[in-house]
């Protein structure tokens, strides 16, 4: 992840003007069915934000591109499953782990129209909700209100997490260190969602 991290976090650095570019195209990889899994658009936000407590990147771009590419994001993924169905099942990374794909339509199925407001903010299955809602049949108006509604709630979310977090490595360790700061923050919160996905899959086996 640090690999494809650090070179965009220098990129945007250096040139802030594209800052707002960068960021649709993180939320976008985040959010859409076919790129999610290889993308770290999660820590990307996150430390995009801890950027923005410095004044090193501008807001605003940054919010907007954002939100801009999570909307894009889910309504690709949404339509490509509206459009060709349960065969999505047949192209990678679904064919090589069909589990992916049936717990986002398990999911759908548990929690209806809803789930794709809800999805939004489950990491795992984040961006195969909207596939799902496609091969469901989901109404496209109810579709478009809950991922613009998400993606409104969704991206200033991490962004502020990262904000908060730049912040008070500023305060704390100096503005040079609100990156080490927010990588350590990163770091935790993966290790914990590790350990808390083999205590679900843990129970479930029990």
């Amino acid at each position: 992840m640090d690999d494809l991290v650090q070179p965009l976090l220098g990129f945007v650095t250096a040139h802030a003007e594209w800052a707002g570019v960068v960021m649709f195209v993180t939320a976008f990889g985040e959010s859409f069915a076919f790129v999610s899994l290889l993308f770290p658009g999660t820590s990307l936000l996150i430390a995009a934000g801890a950027l923005m407590a410095t004044d090193t990147v501008p807001y605003w771009p940054v919010l907007i591109g954002a939100v801009l590419g999570a909307v894009l994001g889910d309504s690709v993924s949404y339509w490509i499953g509206r459009r060709f169905g349960g065969g999505v099942g047949r192209v990678w990374p679904f064919s090589r782990d069909p589990k992916l794909l049936r717990s986002g339509i398990d999911f759908f199925a548990r929690h209806g129209g809803k789930s794709v407001f809800i999805g939004r903010f489950f990491g795992p299955i984040r961006a195969v909700i909207p596939l799902a809602a496609g091969i469901m049949q989901m109404p496209r108006g109810w579709f478009w209100l809950a991922n613009v509604t998400s993606a409104a709630v969704w991206a200033p979310m991490l962004l502020f997490a990262g904000d908060v977090v730049g912040s008070a490595g500023e305060r704390v360790l100096g503005s040079a260190n609100t990156a080490l700061l927010a990588f350590g923050a990163l770091t935790l919160l993966g290790i914990a969602g590790v350990v808390w996905a083999l205590v679900r899959a843990a129970r479930s086996r029990s």
